[in-house]
């Protein structure tokens, strides 16, 4: 698996590199306490040192990686980041849902429903990139609209993470069938569905109930 070239647009050349082995290391291309060199990384990029640095530079930010000198040593995603993960993403999601029952919906709600549509289409076509990045536009939505600059950022920095997480976990549902397919998107109109009734016990179950499964899909697709 490649990392898409359609969701590099208006990248630096440091940030396509550090997409590509972010997502080698995830998936496990590039494994844990494998060295990774400057000069190495550089050839293979074809490019200098200086981009190759700002990409490990942001994967050391990430905790992916332990820079040492002229290079860094793999540090993976092992099982309890997984579970750091999806606890933040829990934490800022359930935020953003409860928050938006305070606000006018209308719009978010018919964009939300556009979303899950090109799912849809996405699933009817195997299109693995497509499904992955409109399973990330509905939770990008949810936290922008919430209009909370802090939970904004703390969702930045872990937004790219969470990218490459969504195309690997993307491959392993559509290769199991339209019952498996059928109920991610189902889960996804769930949470619209909770949105609609703006109970926040009912969204509270429903939050609850999408985590556990994501997390679980996610241990299956990486270990």
């Amino acid at each position: 698996m490649k990392y898409p070239s359609s969701w590099l647009k208006g990248s630096s050349l440091g940030e396509a590199i550090a997409c590509e082995l972010r997502l080698q290391i995830i998936n496990g291309t590039i494994k844990q306490g494998e060295v990774l060199s400057e000069n190495g990384i550089a050839a293979d990029f074809g490019t200098s040192r200086s981009p190759v640095r700002e990409a490990l530079k942001t994967l050391s930010t990430e905790g992916l990686i332990t820079l040492k000198r002229m290079g860094a040593v793999v540090n993976g995603l092992q099982l309890h980041d997984i579970s750091e993960l999806y606890d933040v993403r829990f934490l800022i999601e359930s935020f953003a849902w409860k928050r938006l029952v305070e606000q006018d919906t209308t719009l978010v709600i018919s964009q939300l429903q556009q979303i899950i549509d090109k799912m849809q289409l996405a699933a009817k076509h195997l299109d693995v990139v497509e499904f992955a990045y409109q399973d990330l536009s509905i939770h990008e939505l949810i936290i922008k609209e919430a209009k909370h600059a802090r939970i904004w950022h703390l969702w930045l920095s872990i937004r790219q993470i969470v990218m490459t997480v969504l195309l690997i976990t993307t491959e392993e549902i559509l290769s199991q069938g339209d019952d498996k397919i059928n109920f991610v998107i189902n889960k996804h109109r769930k949470l619209l569905q909770g949105l609609e009734t703006k109970d926040p016990a009912f969204i509270a179950a429903q939050i609850e109930e999408y985590f556990v499964d994501s997390h679980q899909t996610l241990h299956k697709s990486i270990h």
